[in-house]
């Protein structure tokens, strides 16, 4: 005997052509208020969500355009390429991978340092870039970073760093740990040069990046609601086997616990750095 009967038809399946005639990519639903936002608008408004003021991520190229006066600035160790020291295989080889996002992306590793003017200051710029491999540090990042911070301490111009990273790159082991200490002690003749150093953290600087360079500004500014942290949330709650506050390693949560200087909005980010850097100069 069976154990249920049907009495209705199973509906027939949509042809998934058929289920919208909008181009795909031509909205957008923001992870902030779950409001669908024409792309165009969302591009317009330097993608912040123009409802609920939701940051989404933007990619390093971008960004250069956000800060740097000049439309091409020049960049900087764009020969510096990445290796695969460990002969490193997970799912696929290190190397594939790398050669993966190269090609998709027209850039060599997860960081882009360029040097030009924000707003009239002489200033060197280096960008992560979370679309390369999460912006995760290998060699290349901190090779490039670090080179950022000695030329900024050689011709006493600025240094700024945005970071958008998933921490150090396990494909390469210990010598993606090694960049932390590399260019914190860049980082330290730039101090030691009274050169000034802001860092900008962005959605999401996390890691080994987070427990570097990212903390080490003589400002530390961030985005609104940027995920900010050494260990990811469900990490730490699966540890200690309690719940976090609410907001817990949001910006806002480390502004109120001592742990940024500034919380900017997108639009105002350019007009906020170069206020520090005159303060500082």
């Amino acid at each position: 005997m069976a154990w249920f009967k049907k009495d209705r038809k199973p509906k027939a399946v949509r042809d998934e052509r058929t289920r919208s005639s909008l181009p795909e990519g031509l909205w957008v639903r923001c992870d902030g208020c779950r409001e669908v936002i024409f792309a165009k608008e969302l591009e317009k408004n330097l993608s912040i969500c123009p409802k609920c003021g939701f940051h989404f991520r933007i990619d390093a190229p971008t960004r250069v355009a956000l800060l740097i006066d000049e439309p091409e600035p020049k960049e900087l160790f764009a020969n510096v390429t990445p290796a695969d020291p460990l002969g490193f295989v997970d799912s696929k080889r290190y190397v594939d991978r790398l050669r993966k996002y190269q090609s998709a992306l027209g850039v060599r590793d997860a960081v882009v340092v360029v040097e030009g003017h924000l707003d009239g200051l002489a200033v060197v710029l280096a960008v992560l870039d979370y679309r390369f491999m999460g912006g995760s540090m290998g060699s290349v990042v901190g090779e490039k970073v670090a080179r950022a911070a000695e030329l900024a301490a050689e011709t006493h111009r600025p240094l700024i760093v945005v970071s958008a990273s998933g921490g150090a790159r396990m494909q390469e082991g210990v010598l993606s740990l090694m960049q932390m200490a590399k260019i914190a002690a860049a980082l330290g003749r730039l101090r030691a040069a009274r050169v000034p150093y802001l860092s900008v953290l962005t959605d999401p600087t996390t890691g080994g990046v987070t427990a570097s360079f990212a903390m080490l500004g003589d400002l530390n500014l961030a985005e609104p609601g940027a995920l900010i942290g050494f260990a990811g949330p469900r990490v730490i709650e699966q540890t200690i086997r309690q719940s976090l506050p609410e907001g817990f390693q949001r910006s806002e949560f480390l502004l109120e616990h001592g742990f940024l200087d500034l919380i900017v909005h997108r639009t105002e980010l350019k007009n906020a750095l170069a206020r520090c850097l005159r303060h500082l100069a």
